[in-house]
């Protein structure tokens, strides 16, 4: 949320905290947070499955940039600039072996562009990882042999869906051979099927169905049964030229068929931008990114993510010497703070009614806090004085 409107909150609560100490605050965490990201980040590069996609997000002095650039073209007769003015945020699920590393990035560049600088830092000698996408250009890479290609078999679906309606029957063929494919996966998922046992089924049960399929597809446009440049035909013809990609999971095992991971990722960033609304500076959305990034992870992992977030500044030291062992996954498994045990058996103690609650309750009535009002304190609180100035 935006530092204002939570100094507002605050100060309801009695303890207003100005959103300039919020932002310091935040960029301290952020600070030691950013050895953890860098470190997941490295990581993230040898991973052997990447799901990747974009969103939108609003930067103000990238936005700001866009205005000059407009109205520099606009002084040559340019309707446009030809500078670069999209700020996309990118989110990566990366499968790095029994683990899953979140990472987001808010800038100007898309996600081939961002996946290429993961790509660099791969360590040479290992196999190709799998990259999931759908099929738009700014997924695309510089270097395409770097990785293998997999596309979302439920875009092309979708293609299809969309135009269910005005062509029932026709959308229908490719609709329910795609529904047994995902039948056949999400069996596969239940039996808990190894990956090659997963193939193997594949193969067995989904190959003869989109062999048949993609017959179908080729009789539509060579015998001339669908105009190419309609609505069905282009639909069609997507299906068709990435034919390879929607279907790798035919021949490559681990291969995901659709990219609904990194979708449902970009959903925490489109409730920040609805929330927040903007960031101030590129700086400012790193340690978002940063934050998020951790954040995701952690619940993904199973973590608690703000004993998590305390942890590393509680060690700082430690995390700066050594940020493998403080990986959301490893601290799961062989660190907890000191600090977090201590206010969970305070959580306990509260919730059991031993003396431990009376005594925090007294403790924050003489500070004029809101428990105050649970214990018959009636003196006025500094929230009261707050509130008459937001007023």
């Amino acid at each position: 949320m935006p530092g204002y409107r939570l100094e507002g909150y605050q100060a309801m609560l009695g303890g207003p905290v100005p959103d300039a100490t919020q932002w310091d605050e935040i960029e301290v965490v952020g600070d030691c947070a950013s050895k953890g990201f860098a470190q997941m980040e490295k990581e993230a590069a040898q991973g052997e499955l990447i799901f990747q996609d974009d969103t939108a997000v609003r930067i103000v002095s990238l936005m700001k940039e866009n205005r000059d650039l407009l109205a520099a073209a606009q002084t040559q007769g340019l309707s446009k600039p030809k500078e670069r003015t999209g700020m996309p945020t990118t989110a990566w699920a990366v499968q790095v072996g029994e683990h899953t590393a979140i990472l987001y990035y808010s800038s100007r560049r898309h996600a081939g562009e961002n996946l290429q600088g993961l790509l660099d830092k791969r360590e040479s000698g290992l196999a190709q990882p799998l990259a999931m996408s759908d099929a738009l250009a700014s997924n695309e890479v510089t270097d395409a042999s770097m990785l293998m290609r997999c596309h979302c078999l439920a875009h092309g679906r979708r293609t299809c869906s969309d135009l269910e309606e005005v062509f029932p029957h026709e959308c229908q063929v490719v609709l329910e051979v795609i529904r047994q494919v995902f039948d056949h996966d999400e069996q596969a998922r239940k039996d808990q099927l190894s990956p090659e046992a997963r193939l193997a089924s594949h193969q067995a049960q989904s190959q003869p169905l989109m062999d048949e399929l993609k017959g179908w597809l080729d009789t539509q446009l060579d015998d001339h049964l669908v105009e190419p440049n309609s609505a069905r035909g282009k639909a069609i013809g997507y299906m068709r030229t990435h034919w390879q990609t929607l279907t790798r999971f035919l021949s490559v095992k681990g291969a995901p068929l659709d990219n609904n991971l990194a979708e449902r990722l970009l959903k925490r960033c489109m409730r920040q931008r609805k929330h927040s609304l903007c960031y101030k500076n590129p700086h400012s959305a790193y340690i978002a990114s940063v934050l998020t990034s951790l954040i995701a992870t952690c619940i993904y992992a199973g973590v608690h993510a703000v004993e998590y977030l305390v942890a590393l500044q509680e060690h700082r030291r430690e995390v700066f010497a050594n940020p493998a062992a403080w990986l959301p996954w490893a601290y799961a498994a062989s660190r907890a703070s000191p600090e977090a045990t201590r206010r969970q058996s305070w959580a306990i103690w509260a919730r059991s009614g031993l003396p431990c609650q009376v005594n925090m309750m007294r403790a924050r009535a003489d500070k004029g806090t809101r428990a105050s009002a649970l214990v018959g304190h009636h003196a006025k609180r500094p929230c009261e004085s707050r509130l008459s100035i937001i007023q």
